[in-house]
């Protein structure tokens, strides 16, 4: 396979897109919590305006071997936007190919275009083949945050209390 080719998603590319996305749920073992649909994904990225987010594809031969869902948050206190990165996935039979490394290349040059001042993401930190990926590109691990969550149950216990 040559090098993939990068671009933004279209709409026409969902139901391509989706199978790769419940690969992704697979892979990070929440394919039961997993509710993304065709008419979420058309909503939510290509029907609001502005999108919740913004998807750019990796396309071989004729077929999507990736995606990067990303979104931007635009206040941080550098005062400039912060690009975060929701989701990166390349199909297991195209790893190694470069299509990860062309995927962060690109999403380098749409934080710079936008003017941000960083790129954040998460990986499972069982993914060591992922953070050797990152961290080969210049990422480096945030020692001093620790990420919290507040689930929907508990959330909404608090909005009640």
């Amino acid at each position: 396979m040559t090098l993939p080719l990068i671009r933004k998603a279209v709409e026409a590319d969902v139901p391509d897109l989706l199978p790769l996305m419940r690969e992704l749920a697979r892979f990070e073992k929440y394919e039961n919590a997993f509710a993304v649909t065709e008419e979420v994904l058309l909503e939510q990225g290509f029907c609001r305006s502005p999108p919740d987010f913004h998807c750019l594809v990796a396309e071989g031969n004729g077929a999507l071997v990736g995606f990067l869902v990303y979104y931007f948050v635009p206040f941080t206190y550098r005062a400039k936007p912060n690009l975060v990165i929701k989701e990166l996935y390349v199909a297991d039979r195209h790893r190694g190919k470069g299509a990860g490394k062309l995927l962060m290349k690109e999403i380098a040059k749409e934080a710079e275009r936008a003017g941000c001042g960083m790129i954040k993401w998460y990986v499972a930190k069982w993914n060591e083949r992922g953070i050797q990926f990152y961290e080969r590109l210049g990422a480096r691990i945030d020692p001093d945050w620790h990420e919290f969550q507040l689930p929907e149950e508990s959330f909404r216990d608090l909005a009640e209390s």
